[in-house]
């Protein structure tokens, strides 16, 4: 979106130094008043369109007149739109869309040594009923189907991921919880069909069909919770993706739609979303 508005600045600027300067404003102009004589006169179209042809030549001449008269007021005014556009650009950093690479890298110099160390193993999964409750069934529908193998995930994506819960539990006292991991196309575009609200991705959109993105909630006094309402898992959420990122994975809950519960590695620039 950025870089929309700045085009438009551009041209609407370029566009607006044309007609301040004499000659262009003349040529533009009566090329215009030219155009619309030939659409009120439909008899004299070809007349009236030959001299539109005539009325563009000449202005055309004018126009290369202009810029070697105005060349340096005009290399000026390309100077004042450019420069501060580039400007601004450097200063606001690279920005990119949801559906390509933003992946932070790891700056942390513990988390640097944690992942240079050793190999993190998945924890023993919980009992499906678990992701029946009627409080998670609210939150998530179909969970029960969802795939929460950690032999799924991509593996260094795995070890990200069970590296943010590691310093979760180390860091906050959070214990984290795989709800999804890898997802089936056919599962994808179920979810997709039940709505936005789900999920807008279709089959091959998203990463969780190549083992990159996973969604997770919190275990608390044996049961799972996932609602954002609940002060302390909002309050979880907030620090599971400032450790995420931390650790150089997508936090979902940067997003337009947020998705707090959701992390994703974008190894490469690619189309999908979530």
């Amino acid at each position: 979106m950025m870089f929309v508005a700045l085009a438009l600045y551009f041209i609407i600027g370029c566009v607006l130094t044309g007609l301040l300067l004499q000659p262009f404003r003349h040529a533009i102009l009566s090329v215009l008043r030219t155009l619309i004589l030939a659409t009120q006169h439909a008899r004299g179209a070809a007349n009236a369109l030959s001299g539109a042809r005539a009325q563009c030549a000449r202005a055309l001449r004018c126009g290369v007149d202009a810029l070697r008269t105005h060349r340096h007021p005009l290399a000026m005014g390309v100077l004042l739109l450019t420069v501060p556009t580039f400007i601004v650009y450097l200063l606001n950093g690279h920005r990119t869309m949801d559906a390509f690479d933003d992946k932070v890298l790891p700056s942390d110099q513990r988390v640097i040594a944690l992942l240079q160390g050793e190999q993190l193993v998945p924890p023993t999964p919980l009992p499906p009923e678990m992701f029946t409750t009627p409080e998670v069934e609210v939150e998530r529908p179909q969970l029960q189907n969802a795939n929460r193998q950690w032999e799924r995930l991509n593996p260094d994506f795995q070890q990200l991921l069970l590296l943010t819960y590691k310093l979760m539990r180390e860091e906050h006292g959070y214990e984290m919880v795989l709800l999804e991991g890898y997802r089936s196309p056919e599962r994808q575009d179920m979810l997709a069909g039940m709505g936005a609200h789900v999920t807008n991705a279709r089959a091959w959109q998203s990463l969780h069909q190549y083992g990159l993105a996973a969604d997770s909630g919190f275990l608390r006094d044996g049961r799972v919770v996932i609602t954002e309402r609940d002060p302390w898992a909002a309050k979880g959420y907030e620090l599971y993706g400032q450790i995420a990122q931390r650790v150089g994975l997508t936090w979902g809950g940067r997003w337009q739609n947020r998705d707090l519960g959701h992390v994703e590695l974008r190894k490469t620039a690619t189309f999908m979303r979530r």
